[in-house]
């Protein structure tokens, strides 16, 4: 073995193929690293789209609670200002009681009363009757 500057030449054969093992190790090293990244992407994606699709169902339904709550909001509103318009007439109402004063018997007006004239049922379905053929509306034949 003839010695190269500093170096042995077995020395160095023995440098590549320990070099040639250690590129199969990588290479495979490689591979299996590759292979992990590759499962843990996939898993990820699904999961991503999974919560995706869960967030966007709880958006729908949340969407459909405010709906309702905005209803039930505008209809709260409404009761409230019905509410107002009642204390409001109630409050004149009572407002108005102090200027009315009460009555007594001698402020009301008495009025005698009259008595009904009744109509025999005969005299009305005769005039009846009378009106119907001077109104052609009773007519013969066909």
């Amino acid at each position: 073995m003839k010695p190269y500057g500093n170096q042995l030449n077995f020395q160095k054969k023995v440098a590549y193929d320990s070099k040639k093992k250690s590129d199969k190790i990588s290479k495979l090293n490689i591979k299996l690293i590759h292979r992990i990244f590759d499962t843990t992407n996939v898993s990820l994606l699904v999961l991503i789209f999974t919560l995706f699709f869960l967030s966007f169902d709880s958006q729908r339904k949340w969407s459909n609670t405010y709906k309702s709550l905005s209803k039930t909001r505008a209809i709260n509103n409404n009761l409230i200002d019905y509410i107002s318009k009642i204390e409001e007439f109630y409050i004149s109402e009572l407002e108005s009681l102090s200027i009315y004063r009460k009555t007594r018997p001698e402020d009301l007006i008495y009025l005698n009363k009259l008595g009904e004239e009744k109509e025999s049922l005969l005299k009305k379905n005769l005039s009846s009757l009378i009106e119907g053929l001077s109104d052609s509306n009773y007519q013969r034949g066909y």
